[in-house]
């Protein structure tokens, strides 16, 4: 059944996507009288061709469901009628070619204020940022949180949501090292506070690491203690242990739920522990060295490994407990959306930046088989949760595609950049060696990305 959500959504995301890219060439191009023969979703042979206007533009189906393209007249790929010269695209002014070019991108974020917008008209689900556990001596305890504290605010953000928080403390650390942040106390008073990340890396902060670099935890339902995933390159994976082993006892102490183990864990950095765990029935002993992790205040153990999804009844009671609604008037909603977009975008350039730089992993880049899963979990979960999904991706597309990458969008952009400041267009030869390399640098991009993906799948 997950098999078919992740097919389901992946297709669905892409087709939407790739058709509200093409769209924007599209659209542009037909209003500023450029002649268009063919809008596609999809590559390979066409599933499904319809002809359509007064010049019988093609609209295609195709059956890799892997991006699309809109064909324009143009006469470097074709003879063209003496009639049509004045509309095809080689023919049109250079702010007409970079007008028709930027419509893509634009419409990705353009879309991505839709998509948010009719999230949080909708609503959508989160965890109350409540903290219910902080690891002594860890960032978080150093920095005065406590167990029961509400975040209310990081830097000049307002936070409702764990998610929320999360991803402005990741925004902040893109920029500084000291996170400011107002939380609610127990007693109902407000405390001012700094988080100081100087000490971790940004890898760090992404995914499940967040809480075990930061050491403060949110609400979370009753888990056993079987393992539901584990980290290709964890001292878990090392040690043999594989999803659905469940964890009974190390030295003299046994586990009835994952927080007790993963409390042990941390306590035993670099040491070697006999774990007796249970693999379909049968007892087995396993010899596992948690991987020292440091922090500003101590060393604690880390085996990258994560509990198997809570029971029913459990997930239930603590979405009663803990969950909390985001829902927004139309007009209160686009604000929201508005600015949703902004902070998406902006850590997304961020991110690229740190990549390209190395001061990030490209272990971070995921690829279609991440974006099935991702589609997958959220079709399952909810409207509210695709449409966030949606808008996610409508802006990685938007940015990544203004990368100044020949075949990519930013690479007819820096061409038309080039053009401009010469007074004359590249040649066609070096506008060919420019299509083989960036087609050479896609290819690659497009291995490194089904290699993250599979070690995730895999390990």
């Amino acid at each position: 059944m997950d098999l078919f959500y992740a097919i389901l959504g992946f297709v669905v995301t892409v087709g939407i996507l790739v058709t509200v890219h093409e769209f924007g060439h599209f659209w542009v191009a037909r209003r500023l009288g450029v002649k268009v023969l063919r809008f596609s979703v999809g590559f390979g042979k066409p599933l499904w061709v319809y002809q359509s206007g007064p010049d019988a533009t093609e609209y295609v189906i195709g059956a890799i469901p892997l991006g699309g393209y809109v064909k324009m007249l143009d006469e470097r790929e074709g003879q063209v009628a003496e009639d049509d010269l004045c509309r095809a695209f080689n023919r049109q002014s250079l702010s007409i070619r970079l007008s028709v070019v930027l419509a893509g991108p634009l419409c990705n974020l353009l879309f991505a204020v839709f998509a948010y917008w009719a999230m949080f008209t909708t609503g959508i689900n989160g965890v109350k940022p409540l903290i219910m556990e902080v690891d002594q001596g860890s960032l978080a305890a150093q920095a005065g949180l406590v167990p029961n504290d509400t975040i209310l605010s990081v830097g000049s953000r307002t936070v409702h949501s764990w998610e929320a928080a999360m991803q402005a403390i990741v925004d902040k650390a893109f920029i500084e090292n000291a996170i400011p942040m107002v939380v609610r106390r127990e007693n109902g008073l407000d405390a001012q506070l700094s988080l100081n990340l100087a000490s971790i890396t940004l890898d760090d902060l992404t995914g499940n690491k967040f809480f075990h670099a930061v050491g403060a935890y949110p609400p979370s339902p009753h888990r056993t203690t079987i393992i539901g995933w584990v980290d290709p390159e964890g001292a878990a994976r090392r040690a043999g242990l594989s999803k659905g082993d469940r964890i009974i006892a190390a030295g003299r102490e046994s586990f009835s739920d994952w927080n007790a183990w993963r409390k042990f864990v941390r306590r035993h950095p670099g040491k070697t522990l006999e774990v007796q765990i249970e693999r379909r029935n049968l007892p087995m002993v396993v010899t596992i060295r948690p991987d020292p992790i440091k922090t500003k205040t101590g060393t604690i153990g880390f085996i990258g490994a994560a509990a198997d999804r809570p029971t029913a009844q459990s997930l239930e009671d603590y979405q009663r407990e803990f969950y909390i609604t985001e829902r927004y008037s139309p007009l209160t909603a686009f604000g929201h959306a508005l600015t949703q977009t902004v902070n998406t975008s902006l850590l997304t350039v961020r991110m690229l930046w740190k990549i390209l730089t190395l001061e990030a992993s490209v272990k971070n880049l995921s690829g279609p088989i991440s974006i099935a899963k991702y589609a997958g979990t959220a079709v399952q979960i909810g409207t509210a949760k695709f449409l966030q999904l949606l808008a996610i991706l409508s802006v990685s597309i938007g940015i990544l595609n203004l990368l100044p990458i020949p075949v990519l969008d930013g690479g007819h952009i820096m061409y038309y950049c080039i053009e401009f400041v010469k007074g004359k267009p590249l040649s066609e030869e070096a506008q060919s060696a420019g299509q083989r390399v960036g087609i050479t640098v896609l290819v690659g991009l497009m291995g490194l990305v089904l290699f993250n993906d599979f070690v995730r799948l895999f390990g």
